[in-house]
């Protein structure tokens, strides 16, 4: 079906002449910074392309992503960008298939109806920060994780940490936390983080915390200082490399590494993908990666 729709739409815009101009992305989770800087890269993009973008943020709520989807093909926009799940909005995915409107992924997961997901490689990102922490400390010791498996872009990543983590006999996972992440993730992760420290008091009793993202590494970070434990080596790494992340980087405190994802990038890449596919060349893969860079001390002010 997917190809067929993105086949049927590029040969109506070669027809036609008419260029993309009414783009609709939807997201609940604009809170986030990695969200909006994938947005504004493609923003950025499709103002160069002259098109009418119209980012739609429902704040957290998920199923009101699905209505704006719905909302979007009422008004018969040229295309739908998500930064979701999809698998969570079937039925406006569903929607837009039966429109003939094509939907493309900006960091999202994967699905048939989708045209395809431009991302990064989360596998990739996930293996190096968690290698990275075992190595640090050295093989053995407990760990906090912070994760959120409702976005598979991040669910992936705690995967496959897990299955890292879980080939060392000696390191032990104490706490799995998915923190809120309504406000940005960063306040609920230090509230989930102090309680975790309060329940762990003696020195040395967490060697390591791995989140996928971030706004929990930063959120841990802030408990560690403020319990006075940031002199334990209490080796911390986030997945993003958002400027926050990288200045408490830079400092050469317990937060060490984190993944540089180049969201303007991808942004960039996904509204050339949908130029293509709008003229007619879908790319036929169900993920396009963008490369990353690992961040740590020695090049975080880069």
């Amino acid at each position: 079906m997917k190809h067929l729709l993105t086949s049927t739409i590029g040969a109506l815009v070669l027809a036609t002449g008419v260029a993309a101009q009414d783009i609709a992305i939807v997201t609940p989770y604009l809170a986030q910074p990695g969200a909006q800087a994938l947005i504004e890269g493609f923003e950025t993009r499709a103002a160069e392309k002259g098109w009418e973008v119209n980012t739609i943020d429902t704040a957290g709520d998920v199923a009101a992503v699905i209505s704006r989807m719905e909302d979007a093909v009422t008004q018969n926009v040229d295309a739908i960008v998500i930064h979701i799940d999809p698998l969570q909005v079937t039925p406006g995915l569903q929607a837009a298939a039966d429109a003939g409107i094509p939907v493309i992924g900006l960091g999202a997961g994967n699905d048939p109806l989708l045209v395809t997901n431009v991302t990064t490689n989360g596998y990739a990102m996930a293996a190096e920060t968690a290698v990275y922490v075992a190595d640090r400390i050295g093989g053995s010791g407990n760990i906090v994780m912070f994760v959120f498996d409702p976005f598979p872009p991040v669910q992936i990543r705690g995967v496959v940490a897990d299955a890292i983590f879980g080939n060392h006999p000696d390191i032990n996972v104490i706490d799995r936390v998915t923190p809120d992440v309504q406000d940005g993730g960063i306040a609920d992760s230090r509230a989930k983080m102090e309680a975790i420290l309060a329940a762990n008091p003696e020195p040395g009793s967490i060697a390591a915390v791995w989140a996928a993202w971030d706004q929990p590494a930063l959120g841990a970070l802030q408990a560690i200082e403020a319990a006075g434990r940031e002199g334990e080596g209490i080796v911390i790494t986030g997945i993003d490399a958002n400027p926050q992340a990288r200045d408490a980087i830079a400092a050469g405190g317990n937060f060490e590494a984190s993944i540089a994802q180049d969201f303007q990038a991808i942004g960039f890449k996904t509204a050339d993908v949908l130029e293509e596919t709008l003229n007619g060349n879908a790319p036929g893969v169900p993920s396009i990666y963008v490369p990353t860079q690992f961040v740590t001390k020695a090049n975080a002010a880069n």
